[in-house]
């Protein structure tokens, strides 16, 4: 299984580095996220060193998300939340993971940033984004 030795989340899988488990497999971890948005907010890695979730294999990116549904599940029935946002991320640690994130409808939680496209701009994204289909 391939590791980065630099890689915060590869140091966690190995041990050298503390971690709240919640569960393990010998392909995954979820364990909570050391600065939480919301109690019980979670993360999910693959154990093997990968950045981007486009280079995981499609069975890895199968069986992640079937771990993520129960997971999900879990935060549900455990901490009675309202529903779990749930996003793919990379870009803060480079490897690839998945926050859970419980949350409840008068919890008053920011949602993610919004704008408005500019007149016309919905057209060139789907002219430059379907003409790599």
């Amino acid at each position: 299984m391939k590791h980065e030795k630099n890689c915060i989340f590869c140091q966690i899988v190995k041990g050298e580095i503390p971690s709240y488990k919640l569960y393990e497999n010998k392909n995954f971890l979820a364990f909570l996220d050391i600065k939480p948005v919301a109690d019980g907010h979670l993360l999910i890695i693959p154990k093997e060193h990968i950045v981007w979730m486009y280079e995981s294999s499609d069975e890895i990116i199968s069986d992640i998300f079937k771990l993520t549904k129960k997971m999900m599940i879990t935060l549900k029935e455990s901490l009675k939340c309202d529903y779990i946002i749930e996003t793919v991320a990379g870009n803060e640690i480079p490897h690839f993971h998945i926050h859970l994130i419980p949350r409840y409808f008068d919890d008053n939680l920011a949602e993610f940033p919004r704008k408005e496209y500019q007149s016309g701009q919905e057209k060139e994204l789907i002219q430059k984004i379907t003409s790599k289909l």
